[in-house]
């Protein structure tokens, strides 16, 4: 009999393989929450493993086989991924567990002609020398072999941030990132200690708390709506918003910047925003227990946005690549192609000119992503600016020192709050910061 979190994992990994779902919407499905919660865990360690180390592995596979450039069926190369990776990996599972089930589950599909390649090929690797990283790297190429990534993006970094930065993004990639909450209330923190949530300070705002153990989402206090689950980086955004009266979440769901807005705006007029009405009735549910702002939803095209300086206020967190949150999502670097840059920068512009658009004179906007990429970033904001006169681009030194004064950012585990600017831009970085990777600037409509 195949193991529940091992056939629960095969599933997951097949559907993503086949493009038919993503990593963090699978792992909540009901086939998911039917198994027992240490078989949830396990699956989901699986998961996550296999994806962000996929390409060693498939390198460890193709180096044994008879024929290395073979086209595998689906089935048999998740097989022999989840099977590897198990064995390489994690200590704490046997090795002839892991070849046992491999071999099942390739039957199970379908495959049984191949069970005894399987077989072979995992029992080579059993016996294998175990993986060991080096401490320094001297190419962008060997920090790629090194940490699973794509030699094109690692390359892009190291260009852009320099081989120490790139390095320390993929290295952060491989471990599971920091479960992050944020505090609704001044009662949320003792709240969650009661219920056995064991927390630590944030890296750098007041109101977020590091999980260091429990599970946030079987709590009273987090299905009351006081606490949150949301990376530091993105509370960050949402605080450097600021303040406003009509206030434009441009790309709402799933909601969390559009309930800071709400939280430090708790007399504005709120609208959110989402092309997915289902996000949006989502978003509605995380927002039932926010208090005294006006909140209301549309589902409507960012980049078709009919607003005409209505706003005094706008956030335009726009899709993109996420090459930030790779840690959480790290199919990402498997589905990518560097040709995804120029589309996400078309659709990024024609949402920021609808965002601007919606502004008021005096008024401002800030323009955010979770990419790591020019194209997505900078090159947006050029774009968009150039041949508009009537609109600016502000620094963001003013916020960061307002956040520092009113306490909402206290004391910084490492350097001090302007290190999180970038020329007057908010530059979060995996690995460099403890959060996902953001981009951050503000605009402003001339009065």
């Amino acid at each position: 009999m195949i193991a529940p979190a091992r056939f629960a994992a095969f599933g997951i990994l097949l559907k993503i393989e086949q493009k038919a779902g993503h990593c963090d919407e699978l792992l909540r499905s009901d086939a998911v929450d039917r198994i027992s919660p240490a078989d949830r865990n396990l699956c989901t360690n699986l998961v996550m493993g296999t994806l962000r180390w996929q390409i060693a592995l498939d390198l460890r596979v193709n180096e044994l086989l008879a024929r290395p450039d073979a086209r595998l069926d689906d089935e048999v190369r998740i097989a022999l991924r989840l099977g590897a990776f198990q064995m390489l990996y994690l200590d704490r599972i046997p090795n002839h567990a892991a070849v046992m089930d491999s071999v099942e589950l390739v039957k199970h599909s379908g495959h049984g002609f191949a069970s005894g390649m399987v077989n072979a090929l995992l029992r080579k690797i059993a016996v294998a020398p175990p993986v060991e990283v080096p401490e320094s790297f001297d190419s962008a190429s060997a920090v790629a072999a090194a940490y699973a990534h794509p030699a094109w993006m690692v390359e892009r970094w190291a260009l852009r941030y320099g081989l120490e930065k790139a390095t320390a993004i993929c290295k952060f990639d491989q471990e599971q990132p920091p479960a992050t909450v944020r505090l609704i209330g001044d009662a949320a923190e003792a709240a969650l200690l009661d219920e056995g949530i064991e927390l630590a300070p944030g890296a750098f705002l007041s109101r977020a708390r590091r999980v260091v153990h429990g599970d946030v989402t079987a709590t009273v206090t987090y299905r009351e709506g006081a606490a949150r689950i949301q990376d530091e980086g993105s509370q960050l955004v949402a605080e450097l918003a600021g303040q406003g009266d009509n206030i434009l979440d441009c790309c709402a769901a799933p909601g969390g910047k559009a309930a800071i807005l709400a939280e430090r705006n708790p007399k504005a007029n709120l609208l959110a925003c989402d092309v997915s009405r289902r996000r949006l009735d989502e978003m509605r549910g995380l927002l039932r227990n926010t208090r005294g702002a006006r909140i209301s939803y549309e589902a409507v095209d960012a980049a078709k946005l009919a607003y005409e300086k209505q706003f005094d206020l706008v956030l335009c967190d726009v899709p993109c690549s996420g090459t930030g949150t790779i840690a959480r999502n790290p199919e990402i670097r498997h589905h990518l192609e560097p040709a995804e840059f120029a589309r996400q920068h078309s659709r990024q512009v024609a949402i920021l000119l609808a965002g601007m658009r919606a502004l008021r004179p005096g008024g401002r906007l800030v323009y955010a992503s979770c990419s790591l990429e020019p194209e997505e970033n900078e090159s947006v904001l050029q774009d968009c600016l150039s041949g508009r006169p009537e609109f600016v681009e502000v620094g963001l030194e003013q916020r960061l020192r307002a956040l520092v004064a009113d306490e909402s950012i206290g004391s910084m585990q490492e350097g001090s709050a302007e290190g999180l600017l970038e020329k007057g831009r908010l530059r979060t970085l995996p690995g460099v910061h403890p959060c996902d990777g953001f981009f951050a600037a503000m605009i402003q409509r001339r009065s």
